[in-house]
């Protein structure tokens, strides 16, 4: 088994240290992100949205970018993105081990993960908490538009934007490839399409209410609201369902700061500052933009401020100070990587 300082073996060569928030640096980021990674020795290349997969028997890397995405639509990218992702979904990887089970191995760069190979269950399990979002089928525009049985779950008359809901609802959506819409669902629908069995989709659910309980108590505890968030899960060599991908990141999660709800709720503003990318979400409708269509360009000060509020949420999430590596990208992975053999895990010995 790899230790505790194996699985957080980050590089913090080239530049790490201490970031801050400096405007100057992200500006100039924005010249040298990763949006592509190209490493055959890895083994089989898998694209996804934000993530690049590398395969190679029972074990997988990978590669968090710079890419953003928004209503499935991939947009370009955001400075130091990829960097802030992985080292948070390993952070909470790491914090909710002894919790739930997870297909975490190693981090050799502040990119890259090792990973168990898991075959994954094609359910994207979504647990809300507030009655919010922008996106066509968010709980909130469903809502407003008269709809009160929202995937399998009736909601009461009354409600307002924001409102904190009676009890988190999980809320699946289809598990869609890059470039197709992920779609709403409900239990009842996947168990009876076939697409997931009862055991399993229970099973997955009653590990993700354990995640989102876990995630929303250390939130709390650091003054802030995990309003929602996204799970995958996969089932591992030894059969266990497993979650995957990441956990509680500004991409698969919705945070607020608690002061700033309050506030919003009270003075009866229209939004609460959001620590995701919610900010992206928000710049595209007012644009127009939906998902539907070529997106338009996001400008340098939008991915800039996008880069500030990912740092910021890594910082208030863990209390760290996160470290970035202004090194180009692609050189310092394979450097990093030239050392490290994904071959020495072997998923039989681990647990």
């Amino acid at each position: 088994m790899c230790s505790r300082r194996d699985r957080f073996r980050l590089a913090k060569n080239g530049g790490g240290g201490l970031m801050g928030v400096d405007p100057v640096l992200l500006r100039e980021q924005c010249g040298r992100t990763l949006e592509r990674t190209d490493f055959p020795e890895l083994g089989q290349r898998i694209e996804g949205k934000v993530r690049d997969n590398y395969l190679r028997g029972r074990v997988r890397t990978i590669v968090t970018t710079d890419r953003i995405s928004a209503f499935d639509v991939v947009l370009g990218t955001i400075p130091f993105k990829g960097q802030v992702l992985n080292q948070l979904a390993a952070f909470w990887f790491e914090e909710t081990r002894e919790l739930v089970p997870n297909h975490l191995l190693a981090v050799p760069d502040p990119c890259v993960s090792i990973v168990k190979e898991c075959r994954l269950l094609p359910v994207e399990f979504v647990y809300r908490a507030y009655l919010t979002g922008v996106s066509k089928t968010s709980i909130w525009s469903a809502y407003e538009q008269g709809v009160r049985v929202y995937c399998g779950h009736r909601l009461p008359e009354g409600l307002h934007k924001h409102e904190r809901l009676a009890e988190p609802l999980l809320t699946p959506t289809t598990k869609a490839e890059r470039g197709a819409h992920d779609m709403l669902t409900s239990r009842e629908e996947l168990i009876a399409s076939g697409v997931i069995s009862e055991e399993d989709y229970d099973a997955a659910a009653r590990l993700g209410e354990k995640l989102f309980a876990e995630g929303s108590r250390r939130a709390a505890e650091r003054g802030l609201i995990l309003v929602d968030t996204k799970y995958e899960m996969g089932i591992d060599s030894d059969g266990r369902i497993v979650v995957i991908d990441e956990i509680h990141t500004p991409d698969s999660s919705r945070y607020w700061h608690r002061h700033s709800y309050e506030q919003a709720m009270r003075e009866g503003r229209r939004d609460p500052t959001a620590l995701d990318k919610e900010y992206v979400r928000r710049w595209l409708v007012e644009q127009g933009y939906k998902g539907d269509g070529p997106p338009p360009q996001l400008p340098e000060d939008v991915r800039c401020e996008a880069a500030r509020r990912y740092i910021e949420a890594y910082e208030a999430i863990t209390g760290l100070a996160f470290e970035a590596s202004t090194e180009e990208p692609m050189a310092r992975i394979r450097r990093n990587l030239r050392d490290f053999s994904s071959e020495k895990f072997d998923n039989s010995e681990r647990s």
